[in-house]
């Protein structure tokens, strides 16, 4: 029997869950002395160190004493809720980590929630206790109430608390002392999180909660070994809880274990253990490894539906074809089906008569994490306005709606309240922290379409904002998602100095001179509310006489650089976002102007 501990890491995004692991890895003596370590080493994809976030949910283990830690580094944001739901049937316990400013947001309620649900018991770590705005004991009530609203049981109630400071690599058991080190926190873990049940006897049962990839071996199953013992090249029934496929056999190819930052070779592997396990091809997350004298499938918790749509589709665009490695329709479905099998809070599904998938997430921030990848791969493909999925619910047509929570400066108040009553949300509470208000709305999901930016702007910069899905309500009345129009390219061609100079006095310009475009495609944003046909293309007429001040130099504003979320935000819903490996266009659905007319005359 070994001495084993089980442990995921769960808080809100950017609450300091990757820097808390780099401090362990690093006292754990995982690394040398003198080995060059970059921060956050667990974010090991260049998406997650772009952005800052973690994406997908890491394993890996430390040695304490004489005991083994496996730690889970989850998503902190609400749109990879599902990443940490399956996490969390692997472990016996969670870190609950709470930024020392910002307290409890609304991913620590929902990851709590579900931590709770399943009998998990929690270490509280009030995190960033050295930040000059902390108020520690403010954020401890917080979280007790947190707690009580989420039917804690008593003994979770009694939950120990620590206080640390993960940038420098210190704990203490009180939010006085800053502490020297990480033992406080190791010693809580052993003493407080129980040694996962290892009934070695028992025939084999492990739930698989993760998939990994590898190009020599295939598909990695990663999961926990529930009871009995499990050997290299041992023959093992693959079966599911749900009937979703039929039981298969297979051989347990390559096993391993996690060490530090990587998977060590192991003979075999006992009850207790988190292991990854080669040599099945079409195992998926939810599937129950076996022997096969006893075929039992272990109940897999069920992932929350999505909640918005967007139509992946092979581009059409006069300039389809001419950037992307992959751009036919079955090179984007296998690409799209291969994402299903390791991300369970993804829907695909086929349009009829089309080239055309819908594709199904959890959020803006989700499908466009998507996206990207995809393009970074070299595939070339355009997506339609991002929708919300409904439901029908005794009668009556329900849409998702989701809690916000936004922390802002005093006199942006009014401003972010006007947009969100505008935007059909319902105000709950707020509180004042210190020289800001922190203020909690209800707000449908659709009504959150595009309003990022604007709350940016309306805060200056300063806001904070944060959703998480809260369930589904009836559907309210419409939301204006748009109050701008688009300026659109009248002709194919070359962007001039010329054209652009005549165009920018129209509107806000998103390319420069020298820019291919073609009929159709989206150049810039109109001031109001309509679209207008600009000729980007058009050249000055060249004469052989001479004016003073008539050939004076044209000075173009400094076209804007809008990224792929941006790109999403703003499309309306006769739009399309062209995606290639190289750029991203906006362009109209109908490219040809005149029947581009006679459709807006048919609507009206």
């Amino acid at each position: 029997m070994r001495n084993i501990r089980n442990v995921a890491i769960i808080a809100h995004v950017d609450h300091g869950k990757t820097t808390l692991v780099d401090a362990m890895l690093r006292q754990s003596g995982t690394f040398r002395d003198n080995q060059a370590v970059q921060e956050r080493v667990m974010d090991s994809s260049d998406l997650e160190r772009e952005r800052g976030i973690t994406i997908l949910a890491k394993n890996t283990a430390i040695h304490y004493k004489d005991t083994k830690i496996n730690i889970v580094d989850t998503p902190g944001h609400a749109d990879f809720g599902g990443e940490v739901e399956r996490i969390l049937k692997m472990v016996n316990g969670v870190i609950l980590l709470v930024d020392a400013a910002e307290g409890p947001m609304p991913q620590t309620r929902f990851v709590l929630g579900r931590a709770l649900e399943l009998g998990h018991r929690v270490i509280v770590v009030v995190n960033k206790i050295d930040r000059p705005d902390q108020r520690i004991y403010e954020v401890i009530d917080e979280i007790l109430e947190l707690l009580l609203d989420l039917d804690a049981t008593d003994e979770q109630l009694d939950s120990p608390m620590l206080f640390c400071s993960a940038r420098e690599g210190t704990c203490s058991v009180t939010p006085d002392s800053p502490g020297t080190d990480l033992r406080p926190l190791f010693d809580t873990i052993i003493d407080y999180i129980p040694a996962p049940e290892q009934d070695d006897k028992a025939p084999l049962q492990m739930l698989v909660s993760a998939i990994d990839y590898n190009e020599y071996v295939g598909r990695i199953a990663i999961g926990r070994i529930e009871c009995g013992t499990i050997q290299q090249n041992q023959e093992i029934v693959v079966c599911n809880y749900h009937g979703d496929t039929p039981n298969r056999k297979a051989k347990a190819v390559s096993l391993y274990e996690f060490e530090g930052l990587g998977k060590v070779p192991v003979d075999g592997a006992a009850a207790g253990s988190i292991i990854a396990l080669s040599g099945i091809g079409d195992v998926t997350i939810g599937d129950t490894i076996c022997a096969p004298d006893r075929v039992e499938p272990l109940p897999f918790v069920k992932i929350s539906a999505p909640t918005i749509e967007m139509t992946f589709s092979v581009n059409d665009s006069p300039f389809a074809g001419r950037e992307g490695q992959f751009v036919t329709t079955r090179q984007i479905r296998d690409r799209l089906m291969r994402e299903t099998l390791k991300d369970v809070s993804l829907r695909v599904t086929t349009v009829e008569n089309s080239d055309s998938f819908n594709v199904a997430g959890r959020g803006e921030m989700h499908l466009s994490i998507l996206i990207e990848t995809m393009r970074r791969e070299g595939y070339e493909f355009q997506v339609s306005p991002p929708r919300v999925l409904t439901k029908e619910i005794n009668g009556a047509v329900c849409e998702p709606v989701e809690r916000v929570v936004v922390d802002v400066p005093e006199n942006c108040v009014g401003a972010v309240m006007e947009k969100l009553s505008a935007r059909r949300g319902d105000f709950i509470q707020m509180n004042p922290v210190g020289s800001r208000m922190k203020m909690e709305f209800r707000v449908p999901t659709r009504g959150l379409f595009g309003y990022r930016n604007e709350f940016l702007t309306d805060t200056r910069g300063e806001g904070i904002m944060a959703s998480v899905f809260d369930g589904y309500a009836p559907m309210k009345g419409g939301v204006t998602r748009r109050t701008t129009g688009s300026l659109i390219a009248f002709e194919t061609g070359e962007s001039i100095a010329y054209g652009l100079f005549n165009a920018q006095d129209r509107g806000v310009l998103i390319i420069g001179p020298g820019v291919p475009v073609y009929a159709g495609m989206v150049v810039g944003i109109c001031p109001k509310a309509e679209d207008i046909s600009v000729n980007v293309c058009k050249k000055k007429q060249l004469t052989n006489m001479r004016a003073a001040g008539s050939d004076e130099a044209l000075r173009l504003v400094t076209p804007r650089q809008m990224s792929l979320e941006q790109c999403m935000e703003f499309l309306a819903d006769d739009e399309l976002l062209e995606v290639t490996p190289k750029n991203l266009r906006i362009r109209k659905s109908i490219l040809d102007h005149g029947q581009r007319m006679k459709a807006a005359m048919k609507n009206k």
